[in-house]
């Protein structure tokens, strides 16, 4: 994965995860962590969530991770929109649910409650493939192995 596309995801601290179940998108603001080389992408949630339910039907997933809180309060500065595909992981060992536990907790504090609470999952996502607008006209492609 680019350097710069790496950078931007690692940045960030939010996301939106879009999921489908029986042909209906549904789109969930969410909060996110990931692994040293970002080809994992962890989030949390309750179980008896639509987006949790969604998951368990269809694995398939997309984030849109993007620049504007570099923007600042600039509405036509320069911004980057970072399209992930992936797959959200089931049936993770221990030491890599305790890892994405500890680095979700690391980078949001904030969320200490909703971490603490017995119905939260981690979702894993393992990207599969992104895509980067940098700008309205330049956009670069890039699967994932």
């Amino acid at each position: 994965m680019r350097k710069d596309i790496q950078e931007l995801i690692q940045r960030n601290k939010i996301c939106v995860l879009a999921t489908v179940s029986e042909g209906e998108p549904h789109c969930s603001l969410m909060s996110y962590a990931t692994d040293d080389d970002c080809c994992e992408i962890y989030m949390a949630t309750h179980k008896e969530t639509k987006k949790y339910r969604n998951l368990a039907t269809n694995p398939s997933v997309s984030l849109l991770v993007d620049s504007r809180q570099d923007a600042g309060a600039s509405p036509s500065a320069h911004t980057k929109a970072l399209t992930i595909s992936g797959t959200f992981q089931r049936n993770i060992d221990e030491n890599k649910m305790a890892s994405a536990w500890a680095r979700l907790f690391e980078r949001h504090a904030e969320l200490r409650n909703i971490f603490n609470d017995l119905d939260t999952e981690i979702i894993v996502v393992k990207i599969r493939a992104v895509q980067l607008l940098d700008g309205i006209t330049d956009a670069y492609f890039e699967e994932i192995s």
